[in-house]
C-alpha cells in the first residue's frame, strides 16, 4: 500500500489529476455542523461513508488519474486503509483551505498533468455526470476554468490548467461570496470559465433531512455506504 503515497515525478503525464479532499474521519473534527441531531460519533462514521463514496464514485471515472488529498498529516495511515488501490494518497499542506487548494493544484500541475480537478467530499449524491461533464469542458479547448456551484455560494468542484494563486488568495471561505469572489478573480486574470448545474454539500441539519429523501427516492448504486448508515438502526 505505501507504493501508492504520492512522489514526485518530472514524467509528462496525459490524463488528468483528480484529487478529493479529505479530512480524517474523526469525532468532534468533522460535520460538527450535524450535532445535534447526529453524536460526534455518528457524525464522524457518516462523513466517513461520505468519503468512501466519494472514492467510490471518483474510481469508476475513465481517463483520470485520481488521488486523495488529505489533512491532517497524521492521519497518513488510517487514509491510506481507506483508499481504493487505483489512487493516491497526497497530503495537503497550507495555512488556509486556499492555500491548501492552491498548493495542491500547483503540485499536481507541476508534476505533468495538464489539467486538475479538486472536488469536496461532502456531496454523496453529485451526479457522476457533473464530473464527467467537468473533465469534457477541461478538454475542449475553450475553457481555462471550471466551478461546480454549490447551493450555499461556495463550490463543490474547481478544475484548471495552469496555477492560479489569485483564485484561493484571501476568499472568505465561510461566507457565502466564495463563488461569486471565485469569478471576479477569474474574471480579472481574464480566464475562460465554464460553470456546471450547482448542488448541495451536506453540512446542516437541514442538509441531512434533504440527504435523507433523495436517498429514499432514488437507486440503490448511489452513495451505498452512506445509504446503509443513514438508514440503519444505528443512524436513528
Amino acid at each position: 500500500r505505501d507504493s501508492r503515497n504520492f512522489i514526485m515525478t518530472a514524467s509528462p503525464m496525459r490524463q488528468y489529476a483528480l484529487a478529493v479532499m479529505a479530512r480524517a474521519p474523526e469525532p468532534g473534527q468533522v460535520k460538527t455542523r450535524l450535532v445535534p441531531p447526529l453524536s460526534y460519533e455518528s457524525a464522524a462514521e457518516l462523513y466517513r461513508c461520505f468519503l468512501l463514496d466519494k472514492l467510490l464514485q471518483v474510481a469508476g471515472l475513465p481517463e483520470i488519474d485520481p488521488y486523495l488529498a488529505y489533512t491532517p498529516l497524521k492521519a497518513r495511515q488510517s487514509m491510506l486503509e481507506l483508499l481504493p488501490e487505483a489512487f493516491t494518497l497526497i497530503p495537503q499542506a497550507g495555512s488556509s483551505l486556499g492555500d491548501r487548494l492552491h498548493r495542491l493544484s500547483a503540485i499536481l500541475l507541476e508534476r505533468g498533468h495538464p489539467a486538475v480537478i479538486l472536488i469536496d467530499s461532502d456531496s454523496p449524491t453529485l451526479p457522476t455526470s457533473y464530473l464527467l461533464d467537468a473533465v469534457a469542458r477541461l478538454q475542449s479547448g475553450t475553457t481555462d476554468l471550471v466551478l461546480g456551484p454549490a447551493e450555499d455560494g461556495g463550490y463543490y468542484l474547481i478544475g484548471l490548467k495552469r496555477p492560479c494563486r489569485a483564485l484561493f488568495d484571501d476568499i472568505p471561505w465561510s461566507g457565502p461570496e466564495v463563488l461569486t469572489q471565485t469569478l471576479n478573480r477569474a474574471a480579472t486574470q481574464r480566464l475562460q470559465v465554464s460553470t456546471l448545474p450547482s448542488w448541495f454539500d451536506v453540512d446542516t441539519p437541514d442538509d441531512l433531512i434533504r440527504l435523507r429523501r433523495d436517498l429514499a427516492t432514488t437507486g440503490t448504486s448511489v452513495a451505498p455506504h452512506t445509504r446503509r448508515f443513514l438508514f440503519s438502526e444505528q443512524a436513528g
